[in-house]
This record gives C-alpha cells, structure tokens and sequence, in this order.
C-alpha cells in the first residue's frame, strides 16, 4: 500500500515537472522568436569585413572594435549576442568619442545652459539617438538572456521529470518479498516417568 501511494506521489511529481518544462521551452521559444524577430525588423547591418582592415581612432571603426565587433562584419543584427556587441562597443564607442566620455545628462545639462549654442544641441540630440538605440538593444539582449535561461531550465525540468517518473517505475516493479518471520516453539517439558 504505501508503495504504491509512492508511486502515484512520483507520477504526480514528474507529471508536474514535464508541465513545467512544456511551459518554460514555450516562453523561451516565445522570447527567442520575437527578440529575432524585432531586431531583423529594423534591419540593422555591422560594418563590411573590408571596414575592419585599418581599424584608426577617430574613425567609425577604432582598434578596440576589431576584438568585439569584427567577428559579425557584414552581418545583419540578429541575436541578442551581436545587439550587446553593436551597443556596447560599436554605439557606446562612438558616443565616447564624440562627446569626450560626457553622458547624455551631461551635455543637456550644458545645452540648457546654453540655449544659443547650435552644435551643442545637435551634439544632445545625436547622443539621445545613440543611447536610445543602444538601450533598445541592450534590452533585447536581456530578452534573448532570458530565453536562454528558460530553456535550460526545461532542459533541466524535463531530465528531472524523467528520471522522476523513472524511479516511480522502478519503485512499483520491485517485486515484493514476504518477511520471513521467525517462530519460537516452546521447549517440550521433560516427561517424568512413575515407577
């Protein structure tokens, strides 16, 4: 009896777990899609592999690009992987090197202060761009991290499920051995003999 209320326990566990596992390969199918889907929508290209070869300060490829950035050259903007790297050091990149490493917040604080200076304001509007954009993109790149953790959590909830609904299996076809139990017999009383 108590086996098999183990076993329906464990059935009901694993049932559970290939639940969760469903639902969670779902969401990270889901997330993944609709990251790629977004992105390729804004059909946004990295520079062509010739950009690359001469990488120079100052120019729309610098030499800390080529490390980060070379490796997708000619590609379109896909993946949550090459939106962090496009953000990080291709956008992020170009905005330090226009503004001198001052922030947004920064350079409209200076434009406010000075309202009459044209290029300022043209500079603010240019870096609001920039990190607009580069904040689209690092949160796709957050989306796209989600959907890879989800899916390794279904990956996980399914072998847990299985080995789960495996062990109730197991548990049910053992097969049952009886006790052995042992009897005592009662020692025969000595027989006394009459003469």
């Amino acid at each position: 009896m108590r086996r098999s209320v183990t076993a329906i326990v464990g059935f009901a566990l694993a049932a559970m777990l290939f639940v969760a596992g469903g639902l969670l390969l779902w969401g990270s199918t889901y997330t993944h899609n609709m990251v790629h889907n977004q992105l390729a929508a804004q059909k946004i290209f990295f520079p062509p592999k010739a950009a690359f070869a001469h990488p120079k300060a100052g120019t729309e490829i610098t030499p800390s690009m080529v490390p980060s950035v070379s490796q997708y050259a000619g590609q379109q903007l896909l993946t949550g992987q090459q939106a962090q790297s496009y953000a990080d050091n291709f956008i992020a990149v170009h905005i330090a090197n226009m503004t001198g490493g001052q922030t947004y917040a920064q350079l409209s604080a200076k434009a406010l202060a000075n309202p009459n200076d044209t290029k300022l304001a043209g500079q603010v509007a240019t870096v609001f761009k920039g990190e607009t954009l580069r904040a689209i993109l690092l949160n796709a790149f957050g989306w796209w991290k989600v959907s890879q953790i989800t899916y390794i959590a279904a990956l996980v909830a399914f072998g847990l499920g299985g080995l789960t609904l495996l062990a109730s299996l197991f548990g049910l076809t053992l097969r049952h051995r009886p006790e052995v139990t042992h009897e005592t017999i009662p020692a025969a009383a000595p027989k006394t003999t009459t003469a």
